[in-house]
């Protein structure tokens, strides 16, 4: 998909006329489904104009332009792409960049990363390397030959911004693509010069039916990047399967063979509670798909978090394979590919998952799919408009007439293995009934008197090398700027031996990379691994789908214990879409949250209730028995 395409003589004629920007506009929400945004649109008015004299100016009008050229794979956009052939006679596609930056800061510690005002961007010799590796790797092939370059074009930069730029992209591959600035495209000596400096010298037009087949090609991945992703994953440690996982695993594999040997669209639903490895075997068997022929695999997750975790670990040449599944139908997903759906709970399921219709995105991606595999566990729902159960995928796939199969996960692979701890936390979070007594002595399980306490709990840890993190429920204001410095917002009073004292620290950052003059404080997606985390409080949002060894839950007075049965309190919730609800519904979501919390850590968790009379029930449950 793309805005618009034409010879770069033709759209020359076009891009300064506001005709053009308006029926540019129209398109972008015919294409993509929204409407672009007020600085997209200043961008274009800016640079496109901008663009066509230089390649004008380069004699390069008969090459075939392309504006917005979308790679599906990833859900990026490249500004404009060159369409030509090459001196061997290959297509060559040219990706470029446009800025308009003049200045930008640059940071020696985040060579890859560059501020621009309030916001942090990567590198743009770096984002224009990662469409060419997609070009290579997603439409380059046997029965298509591509080649593919980037250049990054800076029309409006001084000569120093350029250097700087260059200089911090020299020490990685990020080298290998031109950044040219405002000095470098006024053509001293001949077109032919500029042409050389935009990488396009040699390139001769191409034709139409070139150009139809380059915007027809089925995008997937090349069987060597498959193979790479498939040796990555086998030789990650983090990956590695043992006892139920691998069994599992196999089962999961011996389902997937007998749907494709039926040539059957099946669904395998996978189930299991926190830390049984669903996650862990989702990803072995992303890495087994990719070294299986004729295959094209995809691991989804409604989670951004996850998402950006697995390919921080596995490594974002394959981001194409890990995608974050949200409102939108992943593209290339055909009718020989297997879809792995991990976090199935949080499938989006607008407007209300309680209305009983099937999630329409999700229920476009089965049909689509030879085989869905879909992890689940259904009391990690926590929000009215997320997550299905096991049941409705048995219903959809007897409606549709795919096969099914189910494999439950019993093993405990978190809270060090601790399957009494497990149990009692699921027990503990129902909403009625007698509450266990903890009677564990394979895991660390304490009540905290306090906040300080819980602090203290997790710094003692943080100093002997572990990762400790605290959580709570989402029962304070969450206004903080999605930069540092952040609010002490989650602030928690309390009688101690010498009166009122109160505890304060801010919720995670909002932000989705770390700000430049704050390196100690983690970006949302990583703000259970990376140092500093444990100086924020983080939420289920943040906290789900992640561990840590030792866990401190903060429980608020959303949820609060009457006697023999949990009692909810939506008006105590911050979170715009719960507070809403009548308390029965609450109730479910609160339990779910809270449960979720208490299981993030492997070794220990230490639990505090701003509500005292739930506080006495947990110290009551808890203390006689804690190590």
């Amino acid at each position: 998909m793309h805005l618009y395409g034409a010879t770069v003589a033709e759209a020359a004629r076009g891009v300064g006329q506001e005709t053009f920007i308006a029926a540019a506009e129209h398109r972008f929400k015919q294409v993509f489904g929204q409407a672009p945004s007020e600085e997209e649109v200043r961008s274009w008015r800016r640079s496109w104009p901008a663009l066509t004299r230089i390649l004008c100016s380069a004699g390069l009008e008969t090459l075939h332009l392309l504006l917005e050229y979308s790679l599906p794979a990833t859900g990026e956009r490249v500004d404009a792409l060159l369409l030509g052939r090459d001196a061997d006679g290959r297509l060559c596609a040219v990706a470029i960049e446009l800025k308009q930056w003049t200045r930008a800061q640059l940071s020696p510690a985040r060579p890859g990363m560059v501020r621009i005002a309030e916001r942090v961007v990567q590198h743009p010799a770096r984002q224009v390397g990662g469409y060419v590796h997609y070009l290579q790797q997603w439409v380059n092939r046997d029965d298509f030959p591509l080649t593919a370059r980037g250049t990054v074009v800076l029309h409006d930069a001084p000569a120093d911004l350029v250097t700087d730029l260059r200089a911090s992209a020299a020490r990685g591959p990020a080298a290998a693509h031109p950044i040219l600035g405002r000095d470098d495209l006024t053509p001293h000596s001949s077109p032919h010069a500029l042409a050389q400096r935009l990488g396009c010298a040699e390139l001769s037009p191409v034709s139409g039916e070139d150009i139809e087949r380059f915007l027809q090609v089925e995008h997937r991945p090349s069987p060597s990047l498959l193979e790479r992703a498939g040796e990555v994953i086998e030789g990650r440690d983090a990956f590695t399967l043992i006892g139920e996982q691998d069994r599992a695993r196999q089962e999961v594999l011996h389902a997937v063979d007998a749907a494709r040997e039926r040539g059957r669209q099946s669904i395998v639903v996978v189930t299991g509670g926190p830390g049984t490895g669903k996650t862990v075997i989702a990803c072995r068997l992303l890495g087994d798909l990719c070294n299986q022929p004729h295959t094209n695999p995809r691991l989804l997750s409604p989670s951004g978090t996850l998402t950006r975790q697995l390919r921080r670990t596995v490594g974002d040449d394959f981001r194409g394979l890990l995608s974050t599944f949200t409102d939108k139908l992943p593209p290339g997903i055909t009718d020989d590919s297997v879809v792995l759906l991990d976090e199935a709970h949080r499938a989006r399921t607008y407007p209300d998952h309680q209305q009983g219709a099937f999630p329409l995105i999700l229920g476009k991606v089965l049909q689509r799919a030879a085989v869905t595999v879909l992890f689940l566990d259904e009391r990690q729902i926590v929000r009215p408009t997320e997550g299905l159960t096991l049941t409705q995928l048995q219903q959809h796939a007897q409606h549709a007439e795919f096969g099914f199969a189910h494999i439950d996960l019993v093993g405990q692979f978190r809270c060090n293995g601790s399957r009494a701890y497990q149990h009692w936390a699921d027990d503990l979070y129902q909403p009625g009934g007698t509450a266990p007594l903890w009677e564990g002595s394979d895991y660390d399980l304490d009540i905290a008197a306090n906040p300080e306490q819980l602090e203290q709990w997790v710094a003692d840890h943080i100093r002997h090398g572990q990762t400790a993190r605290v959580t709570a429920g989402f029962c304070w204001p969450w206004d903080s700027p999605s930069t540092p410095p952040l609010k002490p917002e989650v602030a928690i009073t309390w009688n101690g031996p010498d009166g009122p004292t109160t505890w304060a620290r801010p919720w995670n950052s909002r932000a989705d990379e770390s700000s430049f003059e704050h390196p100690d404080v983690p970006a949302r997606p990583f703000w259970a691994t990376d140092t500093g985390g444990h100086d924020q409080v983080g939420c289920i949002y943040t906290a789900q789908g992640m561990e840590y060894t030792y866990n401190a839950v903060i429980m608020g007075a959303d949820l609060v214990r009457r006697g023999d049965e949990w009692i909810a309190h939506p008006e105590e919730s911050h979170d715009g879409q719960l507070r809403r609800l009548p308390p029965h519904r609450y109730l479910t979501y609160a339990l779910n949250t809270y449960r979720v919390l208490a299981t993030r850590g492997t070794r220990g968790t230490r639990i505090y209730s701003t509500d005292p009379a739930t506080q006495a029930f947990l110290h009551a449950l808890i203390s006689p028995y804690a190590r």
